[in-house]
């Protein structure tokens, strides 16, 4: 067997100068190669090398938790992580967010034809690395191959599974006035990494995108306020918009602190060169903790001492007043309302 499998793979890939044609996606030999030189040897575990078209899972004893995702964003490449590491990150984020633990991870590439193998290993090695930061296994997926063209590079989608911990139930309907509001970190540091590095922009020291796993640190929160009513993680829209869609489910106000919301001064000067708001600026490596108001000092202690959440701070209090509103206490001593984002500000972000 050993010989055969020798011979089936006589003519190894080159990962440093080749690049995917459209025989890496017919399903033959060259498929067969990618699949083992390239994606496996990145994310081997025992469910994925069983060789099946899908995955044979565990008993997952939790309530289970599904979340899928696409990942679009240009560039590939950005300055703290790529769409490998975000791929991963987010879907882990997404499962988290649930109030669960992430278990396992399906990944789908679509590749274009002409796309360097050597940046495609680089992804999937990138992809490898973050898995096992957050102890979540990769354990089926699929390959295409599109016409030059078609594809822009590359495209992954994923689906994220995972179970609930125990005794944790969260929800954008829960939040309920008296309930703190807890960010763990710098608004805004994704996006503008991703608008510096595809406008050739630079801004002093060079921002960093924020994308990481979030899955210890929900842990964390849920160990330190077991009755945490909201999580979710400012992606897309930023904090305001995030904010807004819980104010609506929930039917309650929300009144933030401009003074305490964290932002890096790097981001602040990009965000007022550009003419954004940092609040509606993306971000994938930060969560929002709404907790009930007597829970709240553990948690962001809690917080502030796990991965991740060195910045974490409380930023503002659900109220009853206004229902469906959010509404900030400015700098200067005002109050302005904080609306939902109306347009794209930063596309293929994500």
């Amino acid at each position: 067997m050993a010989e055969e499998k020798r011979r089936y793979f006589a003519t190894p890939i080159d990962v440093k100068h080749g690049i995917i044609d459209l025989t890496h996606g017919a399903g033959g030999r060259a498929t067969a190669q990618l699949i083992s030189q390239v994606f496996a040897r990145a994310f081997s575990n025992e469910i994925l090398e069983e060789g099946h078209d899908g995955a044979f899972l565990p008993e997952i004893h939790g309530t289970p938790v599904v979340s899928c995702d696409a990942h679009v964003i240009r560039p590939l490449f950005f300055p703290g992580g790529d769409i490998g590491s975000l791929a991963v990150a987010g879907t882990v984020n997404d499962v988290a967010m649930c109030g669960a633990k992430p278990l396992y991870i399906a990944a789908c590439f679509v590749i274009e034809e002409g796309f360097p193998i050597a940046d495609l290993d680089r992804i999937v090695q990138s992809m490898g690395r973050t898995a096992r930061e957050a102890g979540v296994k990769i354990v089926t997926g699929d390959t295409k191959v599109v016409e030059k063209g078609h594809g822009d590079g590359l495209y992954i989608t994923t689906t994220g599974i995972g179970e609930v911990l125990p005794g944790i139930r969260v929800s954008g309907r829960l939040a309920r006035p008296g309930d703190r509001v807890i960010i763990s970190g710098s608004m805004g540091d994704h996006g503008m990494a991703i608008m510096s590095e595809r406008e050739g922009l630079s801004f002093g020291s060079g921002i960093q995108s924020d994308s990481a796993p979030l899955n210890a640190l929900v842990e964390e929160i849920c160990r330190a306020a077991p009755h945490v009513h909201v999580l979710r993680d400012p992606t897309r829209g930023g904090l305001a918009t995030t904010l807004n869609e819980i104010a609506s489910q929930s039917c309650v106000g929300i009144m933030l602190d401009e003074a305490s919301i964290p932002v890096h001064e790097d981001v602040a000067q990009a965000c007022e060169f550009l003419g954004l708001d940092p609040l509606y600026v993306a971000n994938e490596g930060k969560l929002i903790a709404i907790v009930p108001e007597e829970e709240a000092a553990a948690c962001l202690k809690a917080m502030r001492a796990a991965p991740h959440g060195e910045e974490s701070a409380i930023v503002g209090t659900v109220t009853a007043e206004d229902p469906g509103y959010v509404q900030m206490t400015t700098l200067m001593g005002g109050v302005r309302m904080v609306d939902w984002l109306n347009a794209d500000q930063l596309p293929r972000i994500c």
